[in-house]
């Protein structure tokens, strides 16, 4: 049992440890911020300084409204659009995949099942010359939907939403089967609602991956205007020198979506950490 004494000093050095992380990842977002009101000349001065000696506003101008060579502004639609998008096919069909895992009884389930745990071993570079042979084929080059459909399912996703079904007593369904519901009745009217708080942090994990993704739509994306924002931000540095005032800015209004996102979904992030969130007494 540990004294009054030794609590009080672990408490102290949890909150030491918690504050001392806060300040490793909070300083260089708020330098961030504050040189996105720098002019390039203050940045690339001998001189270094925290705060703007001229604060500006024309990084922000530049970089939302100059589309002569990085058009920012369409970027972040074509990123809105295709995470958007994917986010919502990635719902439908990994708690459809789901349900059909825990739920329903067909032979070779559980061997399929998993078949597709053991794909997890393999890096996703490995399928990047197939993947692009096939998006080639079909004609989805510099198309949306050479994002949105590849990243559809995502065998963790799968597996997180079964487990969290695996939580929900199975009496339920007996009871709702009782009285005359089919499968899809279970599964839209009963399984649904319970496994709102795990959907909500597949959605909240598809959004981010593919609105950050970098290696796949600079594979697929050669046309400017179609590109997602994360490729496109390299196009704001120069040929022979970086525009760090740019950059910069940039990269801040590439982040606010995924800021904006995990501050109003992280009361559903944390009811997911339990399988048996889902369940309502």
């Amino acid at each position: 049992m540990l004294t009054l004494a030794k609590k009080r000093t672990v408490k102290f050095v949890s909150l030491l440890f918690l504050l001392l992380m806060s300040f490793i990842w909070i300083v260089p977002l708020l330098y961030t911020i504050i040189t996105t009101f720098k002019s390039e000349a203050d940045i690339q001065s001998n001189a270094f300084t925290i705060l703007p000696i001229h604060w500006v506003i024309g990084n922000y101008q530049d970089v939302l409204f100059d589309n002569t060579s990085a058009p920012v502004a369409k970027w972040f639609m074509n990123s809105l659009i295709i995470s958007v998008s994917q986010t919502l096919l990635v719902v439908v069909i990994v708690s459809l995949a789901g349900y059909g895992y825990s739920r329903m009884k067909f032979k070779g389930r559980d061997a399929i099942f998993v078949f597709l745990m053991a794909t997890m071993m393999f890096p996703a570079v490995v399928n990047l010359i197939p993947l692009y042979k096939i998006i080639d084929t079909l004609g989805w080059v510099n198309n949306n939907l050479a994002m949105i459909v590849p990243g559809a399912t995502g065998v963790f996703n799968i597996f997180l939403v079964r487990q969290f079904m695996q939580g929900i007593p199975k009496e339920f369904d007996e009871s709702a089967r009782v009285d005359g519901a089919s499968d899809f009745q279970i599964f839209i009217k009963l399984v649904l609602p319970m496994i709102r708080p795990v959907l909500t942090v597949v959605a909240l994990f598809t959004f981010t991956a593919s609105w950050n993704d970098f290696l796949w739509p600079s594979i697929v994306f050669n046309d400017v205007e179609k590109m997602p924002i994360t490729p496109g931000l390299q196009l704001l540095q120069g040929m022979y020198s970086l525009d760090i005032a740019h950059a910069l800015t940039g990269a801040l209004v590439a982040i606010i979506p995924t800021f904006i996102l995990y501050l109003f979904t992280q009361k559903y992030f944390m009811e997911s950490l339990s399988l048996s969130s889902g369940v309502k007494g």
